[in-house]
């Protein structure tokens, strides 16, 4: 009896030690992206990321990410460019006031999901790595979108298709 008592407890105390719940911090983390506007790089970042990240240590495979970032936040250093971006021919964020990511599944160094943008979901796969400094877990990675694949800008030709995202998540 005092086996069963003894196992029952560290079924339910050890996976608690691999795994938690953590959110995203806004401090110190950015979603930025870079896309060429009549040949120069153009960069931009969003704010405030928010979601719920299940973290297994023990089985990375069981982590999951379900976040978005909302789209009002999109930042250029020209305010003019930032609502052009909001309306309706870019990310229309009255209609889609979100981006969204969910993952589908997680291993050691590639991370799949669906991000959904505008109303239009595709999946994407990337690298990422993850640090745990101080309590806080780091997430970075990188990825490419063509932008048309989301209905961003139209058919315009000035603005590249390709659109580099860079992510850098703090969590706790």
């Amino acid at each position: 009896m005092k086996t069963f008592f003894l196992l029952s407890i560290f079924s339910f105390v050890i996976p608690s030690v691999y795994f938690t719940d953590i959110k995203p911090v806004d401090e110190n983390g950015s979603v930025t992206f870079t896309v060429k506007n009549f040949g120069i790089n153009t960069n931009g970042e969003l704010k405030g990321l928010k979601g719920n990240i299940h973290w297994d240590e023990a089985n990375i495979s069981k982590s999951t990410i379900d976040v978005s970032v909302d789209v009002a936040t999109i930042n250029t250093g020209i305010e003019m460019r930032d609502k052009d971006l909001q309306s309706e021919g870019y990310f229309n964020a009255a209609k889609y006031p979100q981006i969204q990511f969910k993952s589908t599944s997680i291993s050691a160094s590639t991370v799949t999901g669906i991000l959904t943008m505008k109303g239009i979901s595709k999946s994407l796969s990337f690298p990422y790595t993850v640090q745990k400094v101080n309590g806080v877990y780091v997430f970075e990675g990188n990825f490419a979108i063509n932008r048309k694949d989301f209905g961003l800008g139209g058919s315009l030709t000035t603005i590249s298709n390709r659109v580099d995202v860079h992510l850098k998540v703090k969590a706790k």
